[in-house]
């Protein structure tokens, strides 16, 4: 799991540029990510990586680097 690889589920779900997706760039603030398409990113990561975040989980994850950071815990 690459950053490369977050950015394009990101890009792919969000119908956003993959220039405006950087490991500090806000979900929310940046890219104006609303509740549910967080929901529909954890959804993507789960289906693409095999790890979603889970629904208690999301209300902590705001940036790139959350889920890169969030991810590689549940696979450690």
């Amino acid at each position: 799991m690459t950053f490369e690889n977050v950015r394009d589920i990101i890009v792919s779900t969000l119908s956003c540029d993959a220039e405006e997706v950087k490991l500090e760039t806000n979900l929310v603030e940046d890219l104006e990510a609303d509740s549910l398409e967080i929901v529909e990113l954890s959804m993507a990561l789960q289906e693409s990586l095999g790890v979603g975040i889970e629904d208690e989980d999301l209300e902590k994850i705001h940036t790139v680097q959350d889920i890169l950071d969030y991810i590689k815990g549940k696979q450690a």
